[in-house]
């Protein structure tokens, strides 16, 4: 639902396929982490770290009058080119050594600025008819802190039973009347009466990837992002599901795997990655089941579902007030997922303050001086490089952050590698 309109991807049915191969790949690589990668109890599916790089590739110059096909092929050509690196990164063993030069100041920004980037499809898409899209906002809040503690369900499902709650009030309406058809907000079963019942998706579905420089440097910001954030919640999984504490030989694996994911996922087209899901740790610890076994069922559901069409066309009835209210509730919460690594970090550090501050604006402002004047000059290919680079506001939020840190005198304990370290 995110994806589509980057990509320029109009037709219904068209869109209800991209969803059903992103649920088929995802259940090939739950199944291929939990058997030979981390062997957690984690769910893999589409990552957020993707998505600034995908806008930045999708809105080059050279793709502007492109078919969203030939945007498809240059996304995927990215994560296989990408995903070779998160491969060698976890198969060599490196990743430890390289994390000592990632830390929390580097991360916080890096993340926060996912969801930062993206607040133009909030309001903007919730507005399209407010009463819907703050109904939508309103029931998320709802259920996800005031009713959290009343019952586990809606600890467990807020943002599905808001959608599900919103959506059935747009289509009540709709089918009295209230609703026409070309209201924002009008609920129409179409799109799933013309999806045909079944299609197994295949590889190179929209045709062969297309390999660029830029486009590959642009998603390794997304890579360093993803593995991570990954890391961290191969601990906490392990915590919840009473695992052993995850050594180096468990996460080598794990990145190894999450790299062969992104491969498959490259392959098959999904137009995103996949990564370890965040909200499948919280709910192992709200239901006390941590089996891989159960998730290990779930990945055959989700290759089962991806493979009857007519499921991934019944997201793209939800109207669009709808997706943007949830788009204000869940991108203000990968915004402050970011910040929260800072727990680890002495704020009371001027250095600190500043690194924290510099990358913060220039992840805002250079990706809109690159939008207003990108670069001209020969060799092409460089300029193609930098200009993805300055529009990608995690990039230039990562790299200002991580080269700051990392150069500016200041203790371990000053810069949270010893707290962090420790979580």
């Amino acid at each position: 639902l995110i994806l589509a309109p980057a990509f320029g991807i109009i037709d219904p049915v068209e869109k209800g396929w991209l969803i059903a191969t992103m649920f088929f790949v995802s259940g090939i690589t739950t199944l291929l982490q939990t058997a030979f990668g981390n062997r957690l109890p984690i769910v893999q599916g589409g990552t957020f770290s993707f998505l600034a790089p995908t806008f930045a590739i999708c809105g080059m110059a050279a793709l502007a009058n492109a078919g969203w096909e030939v945007r498809m092929q240059h996304v995927q050509g990215a994560i296989i080119a990408g995903s070779l690196v998160e491969i060698s990164v976890g198969a060599s063993g490196i990743i430890g050594r390289l994390l000592r030069f990632v830390g929390p100041i580097t991360i916080a920004p890096t993340i926060a600025l996912i969801g930062l980037a993206l607040f133009k499809f909030g309001a903007p898409e919730a507005g399209r008819h407010w009463p819907i899209g703050g109904l939508t906002i309103l029931l998320i809040i709802l259920f996800s802190q005031y009713l959290r503690q009343k019952h586990r369900t809606f600890e467990l499902y807020p943002i599905l039973l808001a959608i599900a709650t919103a959506w059935i009030v747009s289509a009540t309406l709709t089918t009295v009347g209230l609703f026409p058809e070309g209201h924002p907000s009008h609920t129409s079963l179409d799109n799933l009466k013309n999806a045909p019942w079944f299609r197994i998706p295949y590889p190179f579905q929209w045709g062969f990837p297309q390999f660029g420089a830029a486009a590959f440097i642009g998603m390794l910001a997304g890579y360093i992002a993803s593995m991570v954030e990954s890391i961290g919640d191969y601990y906490a999984c392990a915590r919840l599901s009473g695992a052993p504490t995850p050594d180096k030989h468990v996460i080598n694996r794990g990145i190894t795997f999450e790299g062969i994911g992104c491969l498959v996922a490259g392959i098959f087209g999904t137009g995103n990655g996949t990564t370890s899901y965040s909200e499948n740790i919280g709910a192992i610890g709200l239901t006390r089941v941590g089996s891989r076994r159960v998730v290990q069922a779930g990945a055959v559901i989700m290759i089962l579902l991806g493979m009857v069409s007519k499921f991934g066309a019944l997201f793209t009835t939800i109207p669009q007030p709808i997706v943007g209210g949830m788009y204000c509730a869940m991108f203000g919460m990968i915004t402050a997922v970011g910040l929260s690594n800072l727990q680890f970090v002495d704020l009371n550090s001027t250095r600190n303050l500043f690194i924290l501050g510099f990358a913060f604006f220039m992840g805002l402002s250079v990706p809109e001086y690159f939008a207003q004047q990108p670069m001209q000059f020969e060799p092409a290919w460089v300029a193609s490089i930098l200009n993805t680079l300055g529009s990608t506001g995690m990039a230039v939020g990562a790299f200002t952050a991580l080269a700051l840190d990392n150069t500016i005198p200041g203790t371990d304990e000053e810069r949270g590698l010893k707290a962090w370290g420790n979580h």
